[in-house]
């Protein structure tokens, strides 16, 4: 029987970038907060919060470079409970965080045919796009990986025409109104927008087994995606700047109303195809990383076994990638800004516990080979999770009043992770009266 085809470097590149980013789509609201707190925050943000996680992510997934990805890392470092909250975190911030993107295709879509913009046309555009995905996916890994080059290439062409034609007009056109209100809600909302388009660089992990050579493989493509996003958050956004739109106006969708402005029709129909590639690429990267946790889990006996079965030609987990699809459909409809409160929120319990999993490695197993290790011995494996820790807990300090429906974001959050330790302990005991049962031989987890 033949292998299932592996990710090379490349389109590990950019799965992990439409894991990460998906291009400057869903960077309106922050630059609504005024260009140079835009700009500002895409220096900083990177340095503080996306540079610390990818410098442990190359560590961590170098040194053990295991299927599930940072599951793995935490149950090996501080055990199978923390490895599984590890895991609930990442699942249930994915419940809220894919819902965003069939959301972003239809909103695109809604451009060139408005009756999907809202209402039933976009729930029927929403789950189609989502069973395309899944399609995608079942045919495994390479094919994922493949598609994202090319989806890549589709995707960053529009705003590298933007660039050029906003940078062509004179810049003394570039009198950019400030925007009406500066206060502390606006730039913290801008703040958070920011780190949800920084996070992410531990997606890729989940699918280690399914990379060549991935010890060597994750330190560069998640270096090499640093610097990519970087750079296509920075060059629409400052051209956009210099050819003097008002931020004061920018929301959701206002990059096909700045490519009108500056490039004409046309230019605005290549954006509208880009967003829709990004809704539809992001979506299709990350269902090929969240769909790989529950095969895990399953493999270690905390979900159905069945939920582990694949494809034997391409390796994919068909049985993981149905169920997974399925729940994100039931998920679409929440606010943006909301979804993004509750996702950093999550992403950041689980960043946290996979800075905790680094210095643990690094006391209890010295020797573990790491071809990629944080400089700065074991002090500056610790010290590196500062930053990002700092700048979350400030955001969501800030954003404490906010309130999702009747909830407030941050007990809702709360309540979700709080849910874990149950979910845990009634896995257990639901094992540990199977296993007394004589008619089921499976094994306590």
């Amino acid at each position: 029987m033949a292998r299932p085809k592996k990710l090379g470097l490349l389109p590990l590149v950019a799965s992990t970038y439409f894991m990460v980013s998906g291009g400057a789509y869903g960077l309106e609201d922050l630059v609504a907060c005024g260009y140079v707190v835009a700009i500002s925050a895409l220096v900083v943000v990177p340095l503080l919060w996306s540079l610390p996680t990818a410098l442990m992510v190359g560590e961590l997934a170098s040194a053990l470079p295991k299927e599930g990805g940072y599951y793995a890392w935490v149950r090996r470092a501080i055990g199978p409970f923390w490895g599984f909250q590890e895991a609930w975190l990442s699942l249930v911030a994915s419940f809220f965080d894919m819902a965003l993107y069939p959301t972003l295709f239809t909103l695109y879509l809604g451009y060139l045919v408005p009756s999907v913009a809202s209402g039933v046309g976009a729930v029927v555009a929403g789950a189609i796009v989502i069973a395309a995905c899944a399609a995608w996916n079942l045919r495994g890994a390479a094919a994922v990986g493949v598609g994202a080059i090319a989806l890549g290439t589709a995707l960053l062409l529009p705003f590298g025409a933007f660039a050029v034609f906003a940078l062509a007009r004179a810049p003394a056109a570039a009198a950019v109104p400030a925007p009406a209100d500066h206060s502390g809600p606006v730039l913290v909302g801008g703040l958070l927008v920011a780190m949800w388009n920084y996070m992410g660089w531990d997606n890729a992990s989940t699918i280690a087994e399914e990379v060549e050579r991935p010890s060597i493989a994750y330190p560069r493509a998640v270096l090499a995606t640093l610097g990519l996003v970087v750079v296509t958050y920075l060059v629409p956004v400052c051209a956009a700047a210099w050819a003097g739109l008002d931020a004061s106006a920018w929301t959701t969708g206002s990059w096909v109303t700045a490519a009108r402005q500056v490039g004409g029709p046309a230019l605005g129909f290549a954006m509208v195809a880009g967003g829709m590639v990004c809704g539809a690429g992001m979506f299709n990267a990350l269902l090929l990383s969240y769909s790989r946790l529950p095969v895990v889990l399953a493999e270690d006996g905390y979900l159905p076994a069945w939920l582990s079965r694949r494809n034997p030609k391409n390796g994919a987990p068909w049985a993981s990638i149905a169920v997974c699809s399925i729940t994100y459909a039931a998920c679409v409809g929440i606010g943006f800004i909301r979804l993004v409160e509750l996702d950093v929120l999550l992403y950041g319990a689980s960043l946290l516990l996979e800075f905790v999993a680094l210095v643990i490695l690094r006391v209890r197993e010295p020797d573990l080979p790491r071809p990629f290790r944080v400089p700065g011995g074991l002090a500056g494996a610790a010290a590196l999770g500062l930053a990002p820790v700092s700048l979350l807990c400030l955001a969501l300090w800030q954003s404490r009043g906010e309130k999702l429906g009747p909830f407030p974001s941050l007990g809702l959050g709360a309540l979700l992770i709080g849910l874990g330790p149950v979910v845990y302990a009634l896995r257990r005991r639901i094992s540990s009266r199977a296993s007394t049962n004589p008619r089921n031989s499976s094994s306590v987890v």
